[in-house]
């Protein structure tokens, strides 16, 4: 009853019952013998015991609500805590795996070098003097010189020499170590690059070609082998008589003066080629080795290295190729100078094929040669060239007029104007395709009427004197040809067998001197 009235619960209907129980037990075995009465009391118990379970019911309900919400709050807040800890703890064990050198063992060269010491982000020396770099160069080959895209190919052995005393380890021997590439990464070596290449890389196979050399002093040798593509400017003014002087340069991308000083190792001696390089269109005159400083508005000056060499162009694949043709084709048109001027196909024929001959060498020509804005000295050649074959066609074409107008003042002068001979030179000409002179036809009419006579009388006086006839006819003839060719030979091509070829070989004399 105490309990309840702690927990603020009503007992009146509790004290009811329990009177009733009281009173009504005894007198259920005083009379046990009225089954009656005897099972009205057992149903009042039954109410009795059922309102007792509900009471306590009652009571330990809101107790155990209030139990089970705070079990709930507790193992909530609980299970943050441990996953707070587990965190924690996590992280903790990430950061002592860190700093457990017994899980992550480094290398043995690492250790030596101290390189987990030093912050190599920073050059060498950083805040004092600029580091002096010196940079040596072995040239492997020049694989290509392209004059369409004005570039050149080279690959070359690229080494770089600097102290870094942070470096510096013990050795009893004295003795270097080398690594390879995978240790380049971990420490500070110059930014050397290519000025006006267009592309550039270094060799991988088998591995990559790259080479790291430490001393025990600090100082440190970093060797690769590159191939690299830049930009050469080239003058084609002489082509292919030319000369072409190209260079590489090279140059530190971040550290200006004040932080690196890059320069040849040893001198003019710092560059090497070997004995085998060779190319196709050139001669590789001279290599050397020379050094300058640049200039950038925004970051200031630079040390900066040259590589230079000078090509001289093979010239006997051009002189096959294009002059001795051309040579050629304005020899053979002076042969028209030497054909009998009333032989009007052959002429023509000879004048026009030399000149297409010469449009198609001047158009091969052009198609394997850099197209350039200016005259280059082939040009000049091949256009010359040009020009006296077309001069030969157009003293042809003169002759020709000039023969057809003399002509026609000699048939008017002399009047002949009918008879077998006496045909007009127009005429005639469209008849054979050739002139023909009046006093060459006259002659040979001549010559003609007394080799028939001759005939006539020899076949009179005996068969066996044919061919007597026929031997005086033809020496008669040769006899005469060379006056018919002599006086049949314009004034023109007997001064043009003299100028032309004088005047090439004289252009000849000056264009070889000039260029060579």
């Amino acid at each position: 009853m105490k309990i309840l009235q702690d927990q603020g619960i009503d007992t009146e209907g509790v004290e009811t019952l329990q009177t009733l129980s009281s009173a009504c037990l005894p007198n259920a075995f005083n009379y046990k013998y009225d089954k009656k009465y005897k099972t009205r009391c057992i149903s009042l118990l039954e109410k009795m015991v059922l309102v007792m379970k509900l009471l306590f019911l009652t009571c330990l309900w809101p107790t155990a609500v209030l139990h089970s919400s705070q079990s709930q709050h507790h193992h909530l807040h609980h299970r943050q805590q441990f996953s707070f800890l587990r965190k924690h703890n996590s992280k903790r064990e990430i950061k002592m795996r860190k700093l457990d050198s017994t899980k992550v063992r480094p290398l043995k060269s690492e250790q030596l070098l101290r390189i987990e010491d030093h912050d190599f982000a920073l050059r060498p020396g950083f805040g004092g003097s600029p580091i002096p770099v010196g940079i040596d160069v072995q040239v492997e080959s020049i694989d290509s010189i392209s004059e369409v895209d004005m570039d050149f190919t080279m690959t070359l052995y690229l080494r770089h020499y600097w102290k870094d005393e942070r470096l510096s380890f013990h050795s009893n021997k004295n003795k270097s170590m080398t690594f390879d590439g995978r240790l380049i990464k971990k420490i500070w070596v110059p930014d050397v690059f290519f000025v006006h290449s267009k592309r550039s890389f270094i060799h991988d196979t088998t591995v990559e070609n790259v080479m790291l050399r430490v001393y025990p002093d600090g100082n440190v040798l970093f060797s690769l082998r590159i191939t690299v593509s830049a930009m050469c400017f080239m003058d084609f003014s002489r082509f292919p008589l030319d000369t072409q002087n190209c260079s590489l340069e090279l140059e530190s991308y971040a550290y200006n003066e004040d932080d690196l000083m890059l320069y040849w190792k040893h001198g003019n001696k710092s560059l090497s080629t070997d004995e085998h390089i060779s190319l196709s269109q050139f001669f590789i005159e001279e290599f050397s080795a020379s050094s300058g400083l640049a200039f950038y508005s925004s970051t200031g000056w630079y040390n900066r290295l040259f590589i230079n060499f000078a090509l001289r162009r093979h010239i006997f694949f051009f002189v096959l190729q294009s002059y001795f043709p051309a040579m050629l084709m304005v020899m053979l048109s002076w042969v028209s100078f030497w054909i009998d001027r009333r032989a009007v196909p052959a002429r023509v024929s000879l004048g026009i094929t030399t000149v297409l001959t010469m449009s198609t060498i001047m158009t091969g020509a052009s198609a394997s040669m850099p197209q350039v804005s200016y005259v280059k000295a082939v040009d000049v050649y091949l256009w010359i060239s040009f020009l006296f074959v077309f001069l030969s066609v157009i003293e042809y074409a003169a002759v020709n007029y000039l023969t057809t107008i003399e002509e026609r003042k000699q048939l008017k002068k002399r009047g002949k104007a009918s008879g077998m001979y006496s045909i007009d030179a127009v005429q005639a000409m469209a008849f054979d395709g050739c002139f023909h002179d009046t006093d060459v036809d006259t002659d040979l009419t001549a010559f003609s009427d007394r080799c028939e006579e001759n005939e006539t009388r020899a076949r009179a006086a005996s068969v066996s004197n044919v061919d007597t006839t026929r031997i005086k006819r033809k020496r008669s003839l040769k006899g005469n040809m060379g006056r018919i060719i002599l006086q049949n030979n314009h004034v023109i091509d007997t001064y043009s067998r003299i100028i032309f070829p004088s005047v090439y070989i004289v252009f000849n004399f000056f264009y070889w001197g000039l260029y060579i």
